[in-house]
């Protein structure tokens, strides 16, 4: 299977075929509104209008299983984005990432670019211990570990990066940029 195999909800309940991103650099990120990471809507947007007319989507996909820390519906959330970050990029349906329920699209993205860790720095580190907390196989298992965790797909359609959300956003931008 590829990328474009794969079709989402957005937040209007529409089936969104990813085929129609074919030949463009797609981002897909599971979102939060009330978490430490949220700010990253803001870079998130920066590079939407910076890249959006040279091929970059980026697909929103809230997410609660973390902490409870998405609570509201489609339509709340996506009021929280707009006002507070001014997003523009398509969001969709809030949704698994994990578990039984996780959508197919995430267990592929999974398959694809499994956990290699949150790097250095004060928030991997805090990140690492609360992790061990809830899970003390985290590193061996490909799951999203928490809010914002973005894949990179090339114009192809090949995933070729996973960023955890305590990434430095500038090495999500440089990867994009990479692949314009």
């Amino acid at each position: 299977m590829k990328l474009y195999d794969f079709s989402v909800t957005d937040m209007k309940g529409q089936e969104k075929a990813l085929k129609d991103f074919e030949g463009k650099v797609v981002v897909i990120v599971n979102t939060a509104t009330g978490c430490g990471f949220t700010p990253q809507y803001k870079d998130l947007e920066d590079m939407y209008e910076a890249y959006h007319d040279k091929g970059l989507e980026i697909l929103d996909i809230p997410c609660n299983q973390f902490a409870n820390q998405t609570p509201g519906n489609d339509e709340e959330i996506h009021q929280f984005c707009t006002l507070k970050y001014n997003t523009q990029f398509p969001q969709m349906h809030k949704s698994d990432v994990n578990g039984e329920n996780a959508l197919p699209l995430y267990s592929y993205l999974k398959s694809q670019k499994g956990f290699e860790g949150f790097g250095k720095g004060a928030a991997a580190l805090a990140m690492s211990v609360m992790l061990k907390r809830v899970d003390k196989d985290y590193k061996n298992n490909p799951d999203i570990k928490w809010n914002f965790t973005k894949f990179v797909c090339d114009r192809q359609g090949n995933v070729v990066a996973r960023f955890e959300p305590t990434a430095d956003m500038k090495d999500v931008r440089k990867c994009v940029e990479s692949l314009l």
